[in-house]
């Protein structure tokens, strides 16, 4: 079945919680059902167990490779909410689009103010399942069709990225390319999202979103979900997640915009010339007022594409198509150069084992 009609591979839950008068946090509803430990996350982002001030529209997320996106709002009376002060609507998922779900929860959280049923918005949401298509003319109108998933790739800004950390985003670039773990801290989560969302880009030649959680809790379960992980982008409010050096090989303090390598992947992460080479190409890119952020993503794929067509003709020459330590020695690179290429070579599978 195609994705523009059908939402069956995508929203699997469709649980709400709310906040009464009595400050208690209430989970409502959930259609079907969920696990006790991601009901756990859930709340645990929902934000309405916190103080009112500390509200967050919309929030997205992953755990267990499942996204959950979360529109959370404060009623205001008179509705057909009796004693309710907010809610949240969580919708959960096997893809990356915070544009399409933002979007779609806005109709159903639009449904629920007015009728006060979960049942209303189940029609509406079943109405999608089967014709892609939510429509009303008091709620808003939802088509699947209008969210393409390569719009939601291009919705971080590189351009940001590379404004705010110049020549020290190849540090960025080296640890993705090498699947490394990448750690963000901003105490609010809105920079959060915004941030860590644009980061995959730099590695466009996968188109891996997977390895993106943006909003992470120091929670036993989310970190025993993150240790699974070969790789990883994970952002963080707290700020003690500068001290849990075990979670990153590359830590990012947003507000103070500093970058730091851990001990143990500094051998890794050494660089050299053709990092150089590399972090101006996305510099003089970024820095040019022309370009959009799709065409920066392109001159930094072209120059990603030319280095990995460098390793695969390398791997060719070799026993299995598998690169060696000895390969590399035998061309005389530099240092920092053959450093990188061994790890870009295991990163991608072209490394003799």
């Amino acid at each position: 079945m195609s994705c523009e009609n059908n939402l069956t591979r995508y929203s699997h839950i469709l649980p709400h919680t709310e906040k009464d008068v009595n400050a208690d946090t209430l989970w409502v509803w959930c259609y079907p059902s969920v696990s006790a430990e991601l009901r756990e996350v859930l709340l645990s982002k929902c934000c309405l167990r916190q103080d009112s001030r500390g509200l967050h529209t919309f929030v997205f997320g992953q755990f267990r490779r499942t996204w959950y996106y979360i529109s959370t709002v404060e009623v205001q009376e008179p509705t057909a909410l009796k004693k309710v002060t907010h809610f949240s609507i969580v919708v959960t998922t096997k893809d990356f689009n915070p544009e399409k779900y933002a979007a779609f929860s806005r109709v159903l959280c639009r449904i629920y103010i007015k009728h006060g049923s979960p049942v209303k918005m189940m029609e509406g949401y079943i109405a999608v399942l089967t014709k892609g298509v939510c429509q009303s003319d008091e709620n808003g109108s939802f088509l699947i069709k209008d969210y393409d998933v390569r719009k939601a790739y291009l919705a971080g800004s590189v351009k940001d990225v590379v404004s705010q950390f110049g020549m020290e985003t190849i540090i960025l670039y080296t640890a993705l390319m090498l699947k490394k773990r990448i750690v963000v801290h901003h105490p609010q989560v809105e920079a959060l999202l915004e941030f860590t969302r644009a980061l995959p880009a730099l590695t466009w030649h996968r188109k891996d979103w997977s390895i993106l959680h943006p909003y992470v809790h120091l929670t036993d379960s989310e970190l025993e979900n993150l240790r699974t992980c070969t790789g990883y982008v994970a952002g963080f409010v707290d700020p003690e997640v500068s001290n849990r050096s075990d979670l990153f090989d590359v830590y990012v303090n947003l507000p103070d915009s500093e970058i730091t390598i851990s001990q143990s992947a500094k051998e890794a992460m050494s660089m050299g010339k053709l990092h150089k080479d590399i972090g101006l190409v996305i510099v003089q890119s970024a820095e040019n007022a022309d370009r959009t952020d799709g065409q920066i993503i392109k001159d930094i794929s072209i120059k990603t594409r030319e280095i990995l067509a460098n390793l695969a003709s390398l791997a060719e020459e070799c026993e299995n198509s598998k690169i060696t330590l000895e390969t590399l020695k035998q061309r005389h690179f530099p240092p920092a150069t053959e450093n990188f290429l061994f790890h870009l070579a295991a990163a991608e599978q072209l490394l003799k084992i």
